[in-house]
This record gives C-alpha cells, structure tokens and sequence, in this order.
C-alpha cells in the first residue's frame, strides 16, 4: 500500500512558528490565518498533519513543554557545584524575564487563561507543572547530596518554592516596561534555600 506523498514542509518547524503565535497572541486571539501563515502551510495541511486549532495548540504547548524542561535539565545537569547551577538558571531567567518586552512562560501564561476544569488543557498545564517541580527535587537534592544545602530541608518543598519563584519571575516580566527583576530576588532565592 502506498503512503501517500510526502509532507512539503517539516512538521516540527510548523509546530514551532504556531507556538510562537500562541505564545504572542494567546489562544482567542491567534487566528487560523495568522497560524497558517506564519507556519507556511495550507489549511489541509494543518488538519490533516495537526486536527483543528484546539488540537495544534494543545501540540504546541506540550512542544513548548518539552523543549523548555529539556533546556532546563541541561542546565541543572551541567558539570559543577549543583547548587551554582541552579542560581545559574536563575540568573539566566532573570535575565530573559527582566526585559522589556518579555512574553513569559507560554505555559504560565495559559494557566491564567483557561479554566482549571477544561479537561484537555488542564492535564498538560498540571503535568508541565509537576515536571518542572520534579526537574528542580533533582537539582536541589543532588545540592544537598554535596553538601551545599541541608539535609533537614524538605527538597519537595524547595522544589516547589522555586516553581513559584520561577514562574512568578516569568508573569512578572510580562507586564513590566524596564528591566524590574533585579539580581538581587535571585540572590535572596539562593540565600532563602540555603537558611532553610
């Protein structure tokens, strides 16, 4: 059996340019034209390779999931002081979420936009969420393995303020017009875990 021509473009670069529209426009607001547009296919395209525009976003935001948590693994896992590494990715945020013009975590930003009982979009926002915690319980219990962070501290715990601390970061720059996230909430978030 034949199967069929193969697709004029690469899906994983569509799936990109439509999470950008999202992640910029938000859902309501980011049209079927503009997607298609700006992923460079036809409408047949896009619900033959992705289903309708619920269905591509809900694709996009686990994309984005997906690359965001690897990124941020990466940086945990690097070589060195795991502790140096966690207030490396802080500063990093900071940075990125301190300009003007910052657009946020797609995901953050969704969380404020849909209702926690929308039973397609709620799981993936919960599950980015418990990754991500889980991703900073590695780093910050390999940190208290070393000997940089106490060991009577709940690293569940810890995990958890930094997924606050993270995200509020990220909300925060979207709405800011000059570079209002100082240094110093990362240096304080460092100094807050190593008290506790």
């Amino acid at each position: 059996m034949s199967r069929g021509p193969n697709k004029k473009f690469e899906p994983e670069m569509a799936l990109s340019k439509a999470m950008e529209v999202f992640w910029a426009r938000g859902y309501e607001a980011a049209s079927l034209s503009e997607l298609l547009q700006n992923m460079g296919i036809s409408r047949k395209s896009m619900y033959d390779t992705f289903g309708n525009k619920q269905a591509l976003f809900l694709k996009a935001l686990e994309y984005y999931a997906q690359t965001n948590l690897r990124l941020i693994k990466e940086q945990l896992l690097a070589s060195g002081s795991p502790l140096r590494n966690i207030e490396q990715l802080l500063l990093s945020m900071q940075k990125t979420h301190g300009k003007s013009g910052s657009k946020g975590c797609l995901l953050g930003t969704c969380t404020a936009d849909f209702d926690t009982s929308d039973v397609e979009i709620a799981p993936v926002l919960r599950s980015y969420f418990n990754r991500l915690e889980n991703i900073y319980y590695e780093a910050i219990s390999r940190a208290q393995a070393a000997g940089e962070l106490s060991k009577e501290a709940s690293p569940r715990d810890l995990a958890r303020m930094l997924v606050c601390t993270t995200q509020g970061m990220a909300l925060v720059g979207r709405v800011l017009d000059s570079e209002t996230i100082p240094t110093s909430v990362v240096l304080t978030t460092i100094k807050a875990l190593k008290r506790m």
